[in-house]
C-alpha cells in the first residue's frame, strides 16, 4: 500500500516579519504540543517524537534566526523533511542531556554505537530504531553524539497493535553503558497513533 509522504514545501514557509510576530505564540504552541510527545528514558536522555508541526517549526526557526533567505530555504527542507513521519513510521529526536562538560564528555565517550540500541517493545514484537542516515553519530573513537535522529519503521499489523490499546509499550536502549526503558502511557500512545496518518 502506498503512502503520501506529507512534507514541508518551500510555498508553506511564512514571510519571516510575519513569522517574528507570530513566533512567541507558535513557540508556546509548540511547546504545549511537545509535552505530549516528549518521554525521559533513564536519568540522561530525553525522546521528542517529532511530527510535521514540529519540523514546520524548527525550519522557520533555522530561517529566523540564520537569516539567510530564499536560498537557505532548501537546505532547511532537506535536512528536516526526512524527520516528518511517513505514515508508517514514528520519527524521533534522541537528546543526552548532561550540564556538567566533564560529565558530558565521559558518558558519551563509553555510549559508541548507541544508536544500534534503541527500540520501541510493543506487544511481542521489537521495533529497532533506524538512524536518520545524514551523518555517522558515532566517532571511531567510540564517542557517541549527543544527538540521534531516529525512525522506527512499522508494519501495518503493528500499526493495528498500537492503535488497539493493548498491551504495554516500552522505548528501551539496552547498550551495555546505557541500560534503560520508559513505558509509553496510553495519552501519549493515542497521540501518536495520529502520525499513522
Amino acid at each position: 500500500m502506498t503512502r503520501e509522504i506529507r512534507a514541508i514545501e518551500a510555498t508553506d514557509i511564512m514571510d519571516m516579519r510575519a513569522y517574528g510576530e507570530q513566533r512567541k505564540a507558535l513557540r508556546l504552541g509548540q511547546v504545549e504540543a511537545k509535552k505530549k510527545r516528549r518521554l525521559s528514558v533513564g536519568p540522561h536522555v530525553t525522546v521528542f517524537f517529532e511530527s510535521y508541526d514540529s519540523m514546520w517549526l524548527q525550519i522557520h526557526e533555522m530561517l529566523y534566526i540564520e537569516r539567510g533567505g530564499a536560498e537557505q530555504i532548501p537546505d532547511e527542507l532537506a535536512a528536516y523533511n526526512p524527520m516528518i513521519p511517513n505514515g508508517h513510521e514514528l520519527t524521533a529526536t534522541l537528546m543526552f542531556e548532561i550540564d556538567d562538560p566533564k560529565l558530558r564528555a565521559s558518558i558519551l565517550g563509553r555510549l559508541g554505537g548507541v544508536e544500534e540500541h534503541i527500540y520501541l517493545h510493543l506487544g511481542e514484537t521489537r521495533i529497532a530504531a533506524v538512524p536518520e542516515g545524514d551523518v555517522e553519530r558515532s566517532r571511531e573513537d567510540g564517542k557517541a553524539s549527543s544527538v540521534h535522529f531516529l525512525h522506527f519503521p512499522f508494519t501495518d499489523a503493528q500499526i493495528a497493535e498500537w492503535r488497539s490499546g493493548r498491551g504495554t509499550v516500552i522505548f528501551g536502549i539496552d547498550h551495555p553503558n546505557y541500560g534503560h526503558m520508559a513505558i509509553i502511557g496510553p495519552d501519549m500512545r493515542a497521540e501518536l497513533a495520529r502520525d499513522f496518518a
